[in-house]
């Protein structure tokens, strides 16, 4: 196996740090958040900046993610052949629920959202292209669990009361999603945000991806989540099936 370049590991980790800030970052506050010397980010960052892959802003001199990346992240998810697959789905399930239904796809550690149709509701969950899945808080996370995705290192942290942040608990619902195929969070990434998801499976039963329904805990309720894993199950095996 080649060896890493450290250059474009750096790079890779400064444009990590972007996407997951809230707010656009200092030259210093990347540094320090990725542990990189900071005249060592400020040249990344120029080199960056050039490739459009960083944008500065004028009034601040902070930094975000740059307009080339939607360019590239849109190449990458027109090749993927799945998300084509899925729309019908996608629009399926929506119609027959009324809530936001998703697709999303396993990359390393987490899923992340490829494609969604969002609830006609004026009152609605918000998908988010590209948006990863915490593997203890979500439907979805809890899916790759129960399908060969790797277990979280560390503390799992609360995001709400109710995120599952004990590890033998959190195995034992894995199992179960996995014996009744389908999972389910309640209130546990976002508290007022209820979620179903079940696996896309190939041929070889290797997990390709995850459909998902969310809506708010209000009407995505119990019954609501009951009437709906028939459908998001269906729906999951029939594009499994469109594999082969």
């Amino acid at each position: 196996m080649s060896r890493p370049v450290a250059t474009v590991e750096r790079a890779v980790a400064v444009l990590v740090t972007l996407a997951g800030a809230p707010v656009d970052l200092g030259t210093n506050e990347i540094a320090r958040r990725t542990r990189i010397n900071p005249s060592t980010a400020s040249r990344l960052l120029a080199t960056l900046l050039e490739a459009g892959l960083v944008r500065r802003t004028q009034d601040s001199g902070r930094f975000r993610l740059g307009p080339r990346l939607v360019e590239l992240g849109n190449a990458a998810l027109a090749r993927v052949d799945l998300r084509q697959l899925g729309r019908t789905h996608l629009t399926a399930l929506t119609e027959a629920t009324g809530e936001t239904a998703t697709l999303s796809v396993p990359n390393g550690e987490a899923t992340v959202t490829v494609d969604f149709v969002q609830s006609p509701s004026t009152v609605r969950s918000v998908a988010e292209l590209g948006r990863p899945s915490i593997a203890h808080a979500t439907a979805i996370g809890k899916v790759h669990l129960a399908y060969g995705g790797a277990a979280p290192s560390g503390r799992l942290p609360a995001y709400t009361a109710r995120t599952v942040t004990d590890r033998k608990a959190l195995a034992a619902e894995v199992a179960q999603t996995r014996d009744r195929g389908w999972g389910q969070a309640l209130g546990e990434r976002e508290a007022e945000l209820n979620a179903l998801a079940a696996p896309v499976l190939d041929l070889t039963g290797e997990l390709i991806g995850v459909l998902g329904l969310q809506g708010p805990a209000a009407r995505f309720d119990a019954a609501a989540m009951e009437a709906a894993v028939a459908p998001l199950v269906s729906h999951a095996r029939q594009l499994s099936a469109a594999q082969g």
